[in-house]
């Protein structure tokens, strides 16, 4: 990559007229004082893992976005306007809430909630707006990482309880459930079970806001592994506002990992969970008696599948036997849990459900396109086209007039867009895709771009030809990486395996596993270049999730090489 591919930062361009040179930092700094931010987009909704409705205003939804903080509509999701800007310190969001007895009144979360070894980032705590989101207010928590669910009391905008699930890549004292009886003044650790054991999901009983459930989860993270499950999770319950805590058994496993669970609003007694547990013990659970015994109604894998990343449901707030499962897909069930019928969305990979209690039909759900509202349960949906929420993993530029910009969409396709356009805008004929996928490095010649080769997932690598826009696959080594431990394979690629170009001769690629791999003929053909550059340790190349998820799709592997550059001084110079 040459520094004339250097001028990009995030996926917000740079507005330059003019860049002068300096010859020290301190003069190059000074340069740069008169450009300014813009955005070029693309409109394409990115991950959100929260959103809410606001209850008697069925045109008003919030969300809030992974990478792009919180945002409002007010016409049922045809637009969508940024609330946290300027006010958050973070742009990741784990929950929001809105109190139902006063709708000035709003709750955040920040931290997602499902921890990705990439893209995803830490929170700071907890902020609260009083006046519909105009202006936000930082209220505690700072070091809760990643906040999962907010419940706020149905008549006391000022009493709300929060499950902080805690850091990620290590044990912490913050987790587990928070109250505050004072608007966020102040907090009180209501439940704590450990500092490896954080609340990952909280379901207040709409009809009585003493009676509380939590899930705990044991879990954390390291780069080559997922841990979750243990003993000392599972869900707990309260009837005195959170004051105390009893843990639920009644039938439930004892080795448990994490844990979704939502009460019926129109039967309290009935309770639902969705739960990661050993073989033939997790799945859709069901109490009928307050949570004081259970019962498996469902073990069907794709309710619970990936599940330390997944485990949500939304019970329906009308009808008992109606409860929804998210997951990579979004599951209906009409009895009780029994059937399942997948229900058809804009994008898939779903994290938090609202329905509204006096309108079922009427749904806004957040998924890895953005958020999506319905009024017809899930016939259609708003548009993911107007949200610019999307994240990337990294972005390079070419040399043509005007540059285009290139990256990856998380758990979308690669992009290339116009850095300026004719027509008013940059929009959908603005840009298109350049093959790879969504943890794309994407590289090419800068001065004649014809030829863009991109990386992906499970060690993905494709060449795109613009001019007759076809994309073919050219990896080193073809084989399904799906279920294997990385030590079983020829090459390990990290989930973003590097490709890039020779500054001196573009034939050349270079294309990264445990080995830098070389083709001069447009990936026809490869050659190891180099040994093994990893610290190449077998311990880490085994299962990559447990004890109970083994998670083997190549998101976790390890000893692998993650960025390759060649000199533009030395050729040959890697």
């Amino acid at each position: 990559m040459t520094h004339r591919n250097c001028l990009f930062a995030a996926w917000i361009a740079l507005a330059f007229s003019a860049l002068p040179t300096a010859a020290s930092a301190a003069g190059a700094a000074e340069s740069l004082t008169g450009l300014e931010w813009r955005l070029v987009g693309p409109w394409r909704g990115g991950r959100v893992t929260a959103v809410t409705g606001v209850r008697g205003e069925p045109n008003v939804y919030y969300m809030g976005a992974t990478g792009g903080g919180v945002w409002k509509t007010g016409n049922a999701g045809a637009t969508w306007e940024n609330l946290s800007d300027g006010f958050f310190n973070v742009g990741t969001i784990g929950s929001v809430a809105v109190a139902e007895s006063d709708h000035n009144v709003i709750y955040v979360g920040t931290g997602e909630a499902p921890i990705r070894g990439v893209t995803t980032s830490h929170g700071d705590g907890m902020y609260k707006s009083t006046d519909a989101g105009k202006t936000w207010a930082h209220i505690g928590l700072e070091k809760s990482g990643q906040i999962a669910k907010i419940e706020v009391h149905p008549t006391n905008p000022d009493v709300a309880w929060v499950a902080v699930q805690g850091q990620i890549w290590g044990p912490n004292e913050e987790r587990g459930v928070f109250r505050t009886t004072d608007g966020g003044k102040t907090w009180k650790q209501v439940l704590k079970v450990g500092p490896q054991t954080g609340a990952t999901d909280i379901s207040m009983d709409p009809t009585n806001p003493r009676i509380l459930y939590a899930a705990m989860w044991n879990h954390g993270r390291k780069p080559w592994f997922v841990h979750s499950g243990g003993t000392d999770g599972g869900i707990f319950k309260s009837s005195d506002g959170g004051d105390s805590w009893k843990k639920l058994e009644g039938g439930l496993p004892e080795m448990i990992g994490k844990i979704g669970v939502d009460v019926s609003a129109s039967n309290p007694q009935r309770v639902y969970a969705i739960i990661e547990a050993e073989p033939d013990q997790g799945g859709l659970w069901r109490s009928d008696d307050g949570g004081e015994t259970w019962a498996l109604i469902n073990d069907h894998r794709a309710l619970h599948t990936r599940a330390w990343y997944y485990i949500h449901l939304a019970a329906d707030p009308v009808n008992e036997n109606t409860v929804w499962v998210l997951n990579t897909g979004l599951y209906k069930s009409i009895d009780g849990g029994k059937e399942w019928e997948l229900v058809k969305t804009p994008h898939g990979d779903h994290h938090d459900q609202w329905i509204n209690p006096d309108d079922p039909l009427n749904i806004i759900n957040g998924n890895y396109g953005g958020a999506t509202v319905t009024f017809d349960g899930g016939k259609t949906w708003s548009s993911i086209m107007n949200q610019p929420t999307a994240q990337f993993y990294r972005v390079a530029t070419d040399n043509q007039f005007p540059f285009r910009i290139y990256g990856g969409q998380q758990d979308n396709t690669t992009v290339a867009i116009a850095s300026r356009s004719l027509y008013g805008g940059i929009g959908v004929s603005d840009w298109y895709d350049v093959g790879g996928g969504e943890s794309a490095h994407v590289a090419f010649d800068p001065d004649d771009p014809r030829l863009v080769y991109a990386t992906s997932i499970n060690g993905m690598l494709t060449e795109y030809d613009r001019a007759t826009e076809r994309t073919r696959v050219i990896i080193p080594y073809p084989e399904m990486m799906y279920g294997k431990d990385s030590k079983d394979l020829r090459y390990r690629a990290n989930w973003n395996a590097p490709v890039a170009l020779s500054p001196h001769d573009p034939s050349s690629i270079y294309f990264g596993t445990q080995f830098v791999l070389k083709s001069t003929d447009r990936g026809a053909n490869w050659t190891a270049i180099s040994p093994d550059l990893t610290r190449n340790d077998p311990e880490k190349q085994g299962r990559n999730g447990g004890p109970l998820t083994p998670e083997n799709v190549g998101a976790e592997f390890y000893n692998t090489i993650f960025y390759i550059v060649e000199s533009p001084h030395a050729a040959g110079t890697l």
